[in-house]
């Protein structure tokens, strides 16, 4: 790879980084092409974006946009990464978890992720990642909560005992 083709290689991913806030870092080392080609195909049903980069190069492009910001990911940038882009925080470890299921294995082995400004590291945190609520998963529940008060107030305006009294007079 010439110095021209690296740097145009760490611009691509300085790219992604700035435009995602949520990307997840795994090892598919392991994987067959059955299983990578069925991983690809279910990221691009869920608009995840795979990108496999070298190490050297993923860290330079982290350490020229934030260097402060991704420190606590720095150390999962050893053997094969493939990294994983998206705008919903748990969608890559629903995947990751989905060819595990199917092919019954152990792998992609999840390194780290960053999820807005958490660090999650190891593949231990899978299934706190997989249980992250969504920004609209939050919002119906936010609504949720707030129409209950409401539907208790109406639901005791139209049982009151005057209005059954006045009914059957």
């Amino acid at each position: 790879m010439t110095t021209e083709q690296k740097n145009q290689a760490i611009e691509v991913l300085k790219e992604k980084f700035s435009q995602y806030n949520n990307f997840y870092i795994t090892n598919t080392e392991s994987l067959t092409v059955a299983q990578i080609n069925k991983l690809r195909g279910l990221c691009f049903d869920k608009s995840v974006e795979m990108k496999v980069a070298k190490n050297t190069l993923i860290v330079k492009a982290l350490q020229q946009l934030n260097a402060d910001k991704y420190s606590g990911i720095m150390e999962a940038f050893h053997g094969v990464t493939a990294l994983m882009f998206s705008d919903s925080p748990k969608e890559p470890a629903l995947l990751i978890s989905s060819i595990r299921e199917q092919f019954k294995i152990d792998k992609p082995i999840l390194k780290a992720a960053l999820i807005g400004e958490e660090v999650y590291l190891g593949n231990d945190s899978l299934l706190a990642l997989k249980n992250i609520k969504t920004k609209n998963e939050l919002i119906g529940e936010v609504l949720g909560l707030l129409k209950s008060p409401i539907s208790r107030v109406l639901s005791a305006l139209q049982n009151r005992p005057e209005t059954a009294e006045a009914a059957s007079a």
